[in-house]
């Protein structure tokens, strides 16, 4: 058992809209040899598009909404990769993720630097205790200074960074890359229409020297420097989150990208005993236990089958076995695990603590549900974020109301936006809230092309949530401006209030009422 769980590396990338994101995730893949040939998010004539985004609204708009989950081996690693979505819309989804990762890959555009969604993202980490190596994308198109970027990410978010590699060239000007450790400069070469590996060619130093000049020249001035700051890598520190080893490359044509999956397969952390909601860390040769952090539906239109994704966390899962529902005590049968990358899927018969199985059909788990073998455990909720955007949702057709309360419950499982209701508005017309607006145009695509029930959907005038009681809900609703709605999902009583303003306001002229501040996806609620 420790064995197995030594050998696996479960990591996510996090980064801001077009950062390269998905197209990391491809590169990475067919570097794994896991697909034949990467795609590209904006696809040209004859390249495909990337596998992991595999929703109609995904591939037109050129943005990751769904979370794929990609296990691949690696010399003798396995790798379980997370991708997430990038959107800021949907950093609830990205959250959740993190919640179930050992380390994460932290992707800068290299003309950008650090973003907003980044750095949200990246404080994720730093709050769960995630370590974060740095990808510098995108060196093969014009951008910033090597040190300018690394003196960023240092004067922004604490961390120390420690590159591993360095370019020789400057960012549009790419010519290779030079090893920290052993001195050696790879050149690369791109494939043809630049979906297979890239070529690399190790050339002697003399050589780079002769053939590069001053390109050449210029990174070793800086290598000098960086041995002299002492910019060399910790582990320990890197293991507790203050130090970030940096490589350079470029996801689309591949280059270097094999130097980081070295990386990850090197420093990032084991999966190791997670503690639950006692406190008490369970240790991963345990007897099997899990959590599901992530539920998706519509992947299979041929059977619109439901799949929870479940982080093993100990123990060993064998296909078939029984597991016990914590939240509710019951028994469940684990005959269809699966593990899926975009809509491709594969039996999983055997899991080890790291790995991540989908289970088919399994009618009643949502997000941060525990399930274990022997030995009764509940690992930590994972909680929702504050809604700032409220919609009332209505069925186009009412011949359509069974399909219509169908859907909206399965979205609601998922997690794709939180679902409201009250007696006053009654279950014909439920209040959706989202952390972003695009969580909308989602859940009406889904609606219409999923459950066959198209929807009409009415802004209401709503921005900050907060928490409340039994005792509190009828004082707060007879208020001006505020509503008290029931969150279908935990039960949760939630006062909703137009702007931080009538909040406040409500606050100093009632201090006995309760009102409870959620998680905020951004910095400022």
């Amino acid at each position: 058992m420790e064995t197995e769980a030594a050998r696996r590396r479960t990591f996510a990338v996090i980064s801001h809209p077009d950062a390269g994101k998905s197209t990391l995730t491809e590169a990475l893949a067919l570097h794994a040899a896991a697909i034949g040939e990467a795609g590209a998010v904006h696809g040209k004539s004859g390249r495909r598009g990337v596998t992991s985004d595999w929703m109609e609204i995904e591939r037109s708009r050129g943005i990751s909404i769904t979370s794929a989950v990609l296990r691949f081996e690696f010399g003798d690693a396995l790798l379980n990769l997370l991708d997430t979505p990038g959107h800021a819309d949907f950093s609830e989804d990205t959250y959740r993720v993190l919640a179930a990762v050992d380390a994460a890959i932290m992707l800068l555009d290299s003309a950008k630097g650090l973003e907003a969604q980044t750095l949200k993202l990246f404080d994720v980490c730093r709050a769960r205790g995630v370590p974060v190596i740095t990808f510098v994308n995108k060196w093969d198109r014009p951008g910033r200074e090597p040190l300018e970027l690394l003196d960023e990410v240092e004067q922004r978010i604490g961390l120390r960074p420690a590159p591993l590699n360095w370019p020789v060239g400057v960012a549009g000007d790419f010519r290779g890359l030079v090893d920290r450790a052993t001195g050696d400069y790879t050149r690369y070469g791109r494939a043809p229409g630049g979906a297979g590996l890239a070529t690399e060619e190790v050339v002697p130093a003399g050589r780079a020297a002769a053939e590069e000049g001053k390109a050449w020249q210029a990174a070793q001035e800086e290598l000098a420097l960086l041995d002299e700051i002492g910019a060399d890598l910790d582990d320990a520190a890197f293991r507790s989150g203050s130090d970030t080893p940096v490589l350079f490359g470029a996801a689309l044509p591949n280059f270097g990208v094999r130097a980081l999956l070295e990386t990850v397969r090197a420093l990032a952390p084991a999966p190791s005993p997670r503690p639950g909601e006692d406190g008490t860390p369970r240790p991963v040769d345990a007897p099997f236990a899990g959590q599901v952090f992530k539920v998706q539906a519509g992947m299979d239109r041929a059977h619109r089958d439901r799949l929870a994704f479940i982080r093993v966390y100990s123990g060993k899962f064998e296909r078939g076995m029984t597991l016990t529902h914590a939240p509710t005590g019951r028994p469940l049968v684990t005959k269809y695990a699966q593990t899926v990358f975009g809509r491709d899927r594969s039996t999983v018969d055997v899991a080890y603590p790291g790995d991540v199985i989908g289970l088919t059909n399994a009618a009643g788990l949502t997000v941060g549900d525990t399930l274990y073998a022997r030995g009764p455990v509940v690992f930590p909720p994972i909680p929702a974020f504050a809604p700032e955007h409220f919609m009332v949702v209505r069925t186009r057709d009412n011949s359509k109301a069974k399909q219509f309360r169908k859907g909206i419950d399965q979205l609601d499982a998922e997690g794709a936006v939180q679902v409201l209701r009250s007696d006053l508005r009654g279950d014909q017309a439920p209040v959706l809230a989202a952390v972003g607006p695009l969580q909308f145009e989602v859940v009406a695509h889904r609606m219409e092309h999923e459950f066959n029930a198209p929807v009409e959907m009415n802004r209401l005038d709503y921005t900050v949530a907060r928490r409340t009681d039994p005792d509190s809900a009828p004082a707060l609703a007879r208020l001006r401006g505020v509503e008290v709605l029931t969150r279908t999902l935990d039960g949760s009583l939630l006062a909703v209030f137009p702007d931080k303003w009538r909040l406040r306001a409500v606050e100093r002229e009632h201090p006995d009422l309760t009102l409870v501040p959620l998680l905020a996806a951004g910095a400022d609620d």
